[in-house]
């Protein structure tokens, strides 16, 4: 499952994830990802460069992966909707 932390919480925290262009799997540092929390579940993901092949990878972000992400350190960025 992405966003799941792969070492326990002793040392620095780690989360598994996938490129969705080349398919390579790796583990990522909490500096390496950034959380952007929108209005909605459409406006909400998170994003990171790929270290295999460069891509900018951009995936949704449900309330799990939201709660583990900010849980690890992950950097967030609010989205505030003008009305």
């Amino acid at each position: 499952m992405p966003g799941v932390p792969a070492q326990p919480r002793r040392g620095p925290v780690l989360f598994t994830a996938a490129c969705t262009d080349c398919r390579a799997r790796f583990e990522l540092s909490a500096g390496a990802l950034r959380l952007v929390m929108g209005a909605s579940p459409r406006t909400t993901f998170y994003s990171f460069t790929c270290p295999e092949c460069g891509a900018a990878v951009r995936k949704p972000a449900g309330e799990r992966i939201v709660e583990l992400l900010t849980g690890g350190g992950v950097r967030t960025l609010r989205l505030h909707s003008t009305v």
